[in-house]
């Protein structure tokens, strides 16, 4: 579908069942529909091959329709002049070089996620490029990340926008650089370690420049068209633009697109924009505002990437609590990899952001802490900021912690100790943008990052390259952080005090204990079970004062374990714990 260039020419091919007659216009035939036209295929397809016609020209398909003669961009193309422009002929060709990247396994993962316009803009009067990103993937190396998840980049009205209103799904934003540009993230990326997932988004298109709007002039009620729900299923909350799921060429637009990303241009994984509102028109859970042709897309989806490239990453955005987003379709499940879990953020936020210590409520922490679907940690991503949670009449964590004075000592010390729990927790952490240099306020596509707090702030910058490398195991000592096992064998809700063992297969270097205080209240020997006898280590203080000069050093050493019943543990030890603090406990290796 679309503009197939190749070594004699180029093939165009479009759908459009209404259309009486179809031709190919642009600038190379002066705009005449007389000179280049497409043949009738079947079932409302058109196509034509031309030989004159190659990379880098400008088109656009003409229709003859009952209700007049149309001009419309094609819905595949992969490069556009702008969102209201022309349709271009995309040079397929890319030197990827040596690009042989591997997939971290899903316990390996730590995610960033990004928005290219505001993550580097060197000239705020411009939203930043896919090349700006380059530039920073030295700083997101050295801290530990190694998977960028890039918010949806797709050709948009404008230049800045959050993206979640696509107009070309096949094209790239120019203003971020194009196709080309992409491809050379994609590619440094790589050679970073780091993987690239890429945010889309199938459960509406548009609004704005949507030449996929009444495409060949058909539609009904007033609707969408050929490629939309033209009755009460096409109600979003963006619009009565959601696309029809149950047309097999709609049905393969989408899919043809989420292959592209992963094949043609190499990126590691996708995450899918609310899915709720894929499988059910309210993106609820009332049976009766379903969309079974929703849900089945979307299976198929993750049915073919599994079966093409069973080692890319599939994440969805759902929001629900559904374990059957992420359970096998041959188990009934949508069968994505992981999905955003609610289930984390809303009650660590909740905890980390209330005003007194009273209101922090160790229970709800601990099935934070627990909370697993399909009996695989690692079917959730687990985060304190994303850009919806610090956006929409939200702000950073820090920001809602202490509004106008998020660098005080409160503020950072409750940030650190949510993002510490996103790191030790079950699950793959995300961060996002600004999060380690204390980003403050909200997130705005016309706001960029103030890179000069990485300087200011390059303790905390420390802080979660400490926590990325305890998580991965970089030292060999923690191996438990990225195991299945969790157990909350401390709970003490009257002090605000919380511990957790992480393990993997078990024992020294993997065993890891996580000790965390939700309270304004220091202690100099707080005892808790340990799981084995022997020295345990504290690896990780998040009060040190190298994070951060007002934080108090409290002093956090290692203890040896005494043999007693404490916690249903047979060992217990005791460790200074600084107030709203985390420790990192394990033992070395044998």
């Amino acid at each position: 579908m679309g503009a197939i260039p190749h070594e004699h020419g180029t093939t165009f091919r479009v759908w459009a069942p209404s259309a009486e007659a179809v031709a190919l216009v642009g600038p190379f035939n002066n705009w005449n529909h007389e000179s280049h036209p497409l043949t009738h295929e079947t079932d409302g397809y058109w196509a034509a091959d031309f030989a004159d016609l190659g990379p880098g020209t400008e088109y656009k398909f003409w229709l003859n329709t009952p209700t007049g003669q149309l001009q419309r961009n094609d819905p595949y193309a992969r490069q556009v002049t702008h969102s209201a422009g022309n349709s271009v002929v995309l040079d397929p060709n890319f030197d990827w070089e040596d690009d042989n990247f591997q997939m971290p396994a899903w316990n390996e993962l730590i995610i960033y996620e990004l928005h290219v316009g505001t993550f580097n803009a060197p000239d705020p009067e411009k939203p930043g490029t896919f090349y700006d990103v380059i530039d920073k993937l030295d700083y997101l190396r050295d801290m530990g990340i190694n998977a960028i998840e890039v918010m949806p980049a797709t050709e948009f009205p404008g230049g800045r926008s959050w993206g979640y209103n696509p107009a070309h799904p096949f094209a790239l934003e120019t203003d971020y650089g194009g196709p080309q540009a992409f491809k050379e993230l994609v590619k440094q990326a790589h050679r970073h370690g780091i993987a690239v997932i890429l945010d889309v988004v199938y459960n509406h298109f548009g609004p704005g420049d949507l030449d996929l709007w009444q495409f060949d002039g058909w539609s009904e009620n007033n609707g969408g068209g050929i490629y939309f729900y033209n009755d009460w299923r096409a109600e979003t909350p963006w619009g009565h633009n959601r696309p029809d799921y149950g047309r097999d060429a709609v049905r393969y637009y989408i899919r043809d697109n989420a292959l592209m990303w992963l094949e043609d241009y190499r990126v590691d994984g996708l995450r899918a924009d609310s899915i709720s509102h894929i499988r059910n028109v309210d993106g609820s859970e009332d049976p009766s505002r379903d969309l079974p042709d929703g849900w089945s897309l979307m299976r198929w989806i993750n049915e073919e990437i599994r079966q093409r490239m069973p080692w890319k990453i599939t994440i969805a955005e759902d929001l629900l609590g559904n374990d059957y987003i992420t359970r096998m379709p041959e188990d009934g499940g949508q069968g994505f990899s992981t999905q955003w879990d609610s289930a984390f953020v809303y009650p660590i936020r909740h905890a980390i952001t209330a005003y007194s210590d009273e209101e922090r409520d160790m229970h709800a922490v601990a099935a934070a802490i627990t909370k697993v679907y399909n009996g695989d940690a690692f079917q959730r991503v687990i985060y304190t900021e994303s850009h919806d949670e610090v956006a929409n009449g939200k702000s950073r964590v820090t920001e809602e912690i202490m509004p106008g004075n998020a660098h005080t000592w409160f503020p950072k010390k409750r940030a650190t100790l949510g993002a510490a729990l996103v790191f030790t927790a079950p699950g793959i952490p995300m961060v996002f943008q600004g999060q380690a240099m204390l980003a403050d306020g909200f997130f705005s596509d016309d706001q960029p990052l103030n890179w000069e707090h990485a300087e200011q702030h390059s303790g905390l910058v420390q802080l979660y390259r400490d926590m990325a490398a305890l998580r991965r195991n970089f030292h060999g000592n923690t191996r438990g952080l990225m195991g299945q096992y969790v157990d909350v064998f401390h709970l003490n809700n009257e002090s605000k005090v919380i511990a957790f063992a992480r393990r993997d297969q078990g024992g020294p270097g993997d065993t890891t204990i996580v000790l965390a205080n939700f309270a304004n209240q220091a202690y100099d020997a707080y005892a808790i079970g340990l799981p084995r006898s022997g020295e345990w280590h504290v690896r990780f203080n998040s009060d040190w004062e190298g994070y951060d000069e007002e934080f108090g050093n409290f002093q956090s050493t290692g203890t040896h374990a005494e043999e007693g019943i404490y916690d249903d543990q047979p060992y217990y030890g005791t460790f200074g714990l600084a107030p709203y603090s985390v420790l990192i406990i394990s033992q070395n290796p044998q």
